[in-house]
C-alpha cells in the first residue's frame, strides 16, 4: 500500500529548512539554501520527469498553487499540456522579452557603449528567429541547437558569442521566474557533447609579431616618419609603453605628467576597471614635448581625437 503523502500547512511554508517538500498531487514546494521558496509542478512525460515553477509563495498561497496544479492534473488527462494552464493563468514573456531586459539592466556596468547594440544585434538576427516568440519554459536543447547550427562552423566566434548570450538570458529569466532547472544554452556538461569546441573549428590566429631582431630597424623607421605624423607617434608610444593601441589612442593631456614622469590611465579606460600607471622613459618625454605644440581647446588628445586603429595598423 503506497504511503500517504503528509499535506504540507499554510504555517510551515516559511520555516521549513532548505529543500524539497511535498504537498502530494504533482505540487512541491522548493526551498533553496538562499531562503527564497518556490512552488513547483512535476509530472512525468515519456518516463521523463519534467517540472514547471508555479511562482514564489510571496506570490502564490498554498491554496492557489493547489487549485493551478489541480488545473494542470486535469489537462494531463485530457491528453494536454500542463503548460497551457499556466499561459491561460498568467501569460509568460518571451525570450524577447527577457532579452531586451536582461540587456537593459547590464547595460549600465558595461564600459563600451558598443556592447549593447552588439547584445541586441547578435540574439535579433541569430536567435530571435529562433526562439524570440517562445515562452522560457519551452526552450530546449533542440531550440539552441536549431539557432547555432547554421553558424557554428562558418561563423564560429559569433556563434560561441551568441550562445553565451542566450546562457545569460535564460540565466536571467529562469530567475525571475523561479524556475528550477538546467540551462539549455549551457556548454560544459550540455553543449559541449553537441557542437566541436570553438578552437578546433577555427583555431585562434593572432596578429604577427614583429621580429626581435628588427625592432631596431622599425623604430627607425618610425622616427624618421614626417614630423606631424600622429600615428607614428603613437605606434612608438605603443611599442615603449607596451600599451594597447585603445590605451593609447585614447591619451588625454590630463594623464601625463612630465614631472612625475609617469602616465596614468584611468579605471574607465583599462580593461581591468583599474587605474594603471605607466613610468615613461626618456623617448616618450619627448614625444610629449613635440606634440604639445599641436594641443588645442576642442581636442584634449595627446594623439588627435580622430586617431583610428586603422591609421595605427598602416604604419
Amino acid at each position: 500500500m503506497a504511503k500517504e503523502v503528509k499535506r504540507l500547512k499554510s504555517v510551515q511554508i516559511n520555516s521549513l529548512p532548505p529543500g524539497t517538500h511535498s504537498d502530494g498531487d504533482n505540487l512541491l514546494l522548493r526551498v533553496r539554501d538562499s531562503g527564497s521558496r518556490s512552488w513547483v509542478f512535476r509530472y512525468k512525460q515519456n518516463g521523463r520527469a519534467i517540472e514547471l515553477g508555479l511562482g514564489s509563495t510571496t506570490d502564490r498561497t498554498l491554496a492557489e498553487a493547489r487549485e493551478i496544479a489541480g488545473h494542470m492534473r486535469r489537462a494531463i488527462a485530457n491528453g494536454q499540456s500542463p503548460k497551457e494552464v499556466l499561459r491561460v493563468e498568467k501569460p509568460s514573456k518571451t525570450f524577447a522579452d527577457y532579452a531586451l531586459e536582461c540587456i537593459e539592466h547590464k547595460k549600465t556596468g558595461w564600459r563600451n557603449s558598443k556592447h549593447e547594440s552588439q547584445w541586441k544585434n547578435t540574439l535579433m538576427q541569430y536567435a530571435f528567429p529562433f526562439i524570440g516568440n517562445k515562452s522560457i519554459t519551452d526552450i530546449g536543447v533542440d531550440d539552441i541547437k536549431a539557432a547555432l547550427n547554421p553558424i557554428w562552423k562558418d561563423k564560429t566566434e559569433t556563434a560561441s558569442r551568441v550562445r553565451q548570450r542566450i546562457e545569460v538570458v535564460l540565466d536571467y529569466a529562469f530567475l525571475h521566474e523561479n524556475i528550477d532547472k538546467s540551462n539549455p544554452a549551457r556548454w560544459k556538461g550540455c553543449l559541449d557533447h553537441i557542437f566541436p569546441a570553438p578552437k578546433k573549428v577555427t583555431p585562434v590566429v593572432h596578429f604577427n609579431a614583429i621580429p626581435y631582431d628588427k625592432l631596431i630597424d622599425v623604430m627607425k623607421a618610425l622616427r624618421a616618419k614626417e614630423e606631424n605624423s600622429r600615428s607614428a607617434y603613437c605606434v612608438r608610444w605603443i611599442a615603449l609603453t607596451a600599451c594597447r593601441s585603445s590605451e593609447a589612442r585614447g591619451i588625454t593631456w590630463n594623464e601625463i605628467d612630465k614631472t612625475a614622469k609617469t602616465w596614468t590611465i584611468p579605471a574607465n579606460r583599462m580593461k581591468s576597471g583599474r587605474i594603471h600607471r605607466v613610468p615613461l622613459g626618456r623617448e616618450c618625454l619627448e614625444i610629449v614635448t613635440l606634440l604639445e605644440k599641436y594641443k588645442s581647446a576642442n581636442d584634449d588628445h595627446v594623439f588627435g581625437r580622430k586617431l583610428s586603429d586603422v591609421a595605427i595598423r598602416a604604419c
